[in-house]
């Protein structure tokens, strides 16, 4: 009975001391998690403004020549992208479903009935397909030859604008080289013009001209980004209408039988 006592009670002692821990942690972590809350709440903002005022900084030590020069590219070059991106984007079609639309036209209401559902859908590869339903009476050569002659005039469509982009990406490097040689060559006229080696007098030229680099690099990386994504997106859109092209002349050959 005693050591039944014995065991009780150490059981009660141990329950008692664990549930006191825990609740002393439960009441010391959310103390601590709001401290650690706080301190980063009040660290994020001053690291956010502190990385805005740094590249503000540095950009005004690059020069308002050349560096907005570099940031007009920049803002050209996106402009020129997300007109393109939105442009393509809505030129997107589902070939298939109007494939299969234009046949079911084909089959129930003749050529004008296809043309009609041409005309309720956007994209060049409806506007292809309306091309060679049209010169469709005349023959399967003449809708071959109107087919190949719009898709060059959508292609065009598609592709404009986009060798902008390609010029501000080669231009916004080439300007901060520019201002780098000419940062060095105001350094050198500061030495030659002191006639002593300083270094102080070295360093501010030198970092002038690595800055202009640094952000005529920065810009062509990003509009880079952006032009790839174009580039890809036109040859998913011109494969599609290659693909839409074949089986709307299978379908007028099928139709003519």
């Amino acid at each position: 009975m005693k050591r039944l006592f014995s065991i009780l009670a150490i059981t009660g002692i141990m329950a008692f001391g664990t549930v006191d821990a825990n609740a002393t942690a439960n009441m010391t972590a959310p103390v601590e998690a709001t401290t650690v809350a706080i301190e980063t709440q009040d660290d994020a903002p001053a690291e956010e403004v502190g990385f805005h005022q740094e590249l503000k900084k540095r950009f005004i030590e690059g020069g308002p020549g050349f560096m907005g020069i570099v940031l007009l590219c920049l803002i050209l070059g996106l402009a020129i992208a997300i007109e393109r991106i939105i442009y393509l984007n809505l030129s997107t079609t589902n070939s298939k479903k109007l494939t299969k639309e234009v046949e079911d036209a084909l089959s129930s209401g003749g050529v004008e009935a296809a043309k009609e559902v041409c005309r309720n859908t956007k994209g060049p590869v409806a506007s292809i397909f309306y091309q060679g339903l049209d010169r469709a009476d005349e023959g399967i050569d003449s809708a071959e030859k109107a087919v190949v002659a719009y898709g060059a005039v959508q292609m065009g469509q598609l592709e404009k604008n986009v060798s902008w982009i390609s010029l501000f990406i080669a231009l916004a490097p080439m300007l901060g080289f520019m201002g780098t040689v000419i940062g060095m060559i105001k350094a050198f006229d500061k030495i030659e013009a002191a006639g002593d080696m300083q270094p102080s007098l070295v360093a501010g030229g030198i970092k002038v001209a690595l800055l202009t680099t640094v952000f005529g690099l920065i810009v062509a990386i990003i509009l880079q980004i952006f032009y790839n994504y174009i580039i890809a997106k036109i040859d998913s859109i011109v494969n599609d209408m290659e693909d839409a092209s074949i089986n709307l002349m299978d379908l007028l050959v099928k139709f003519k039988k």
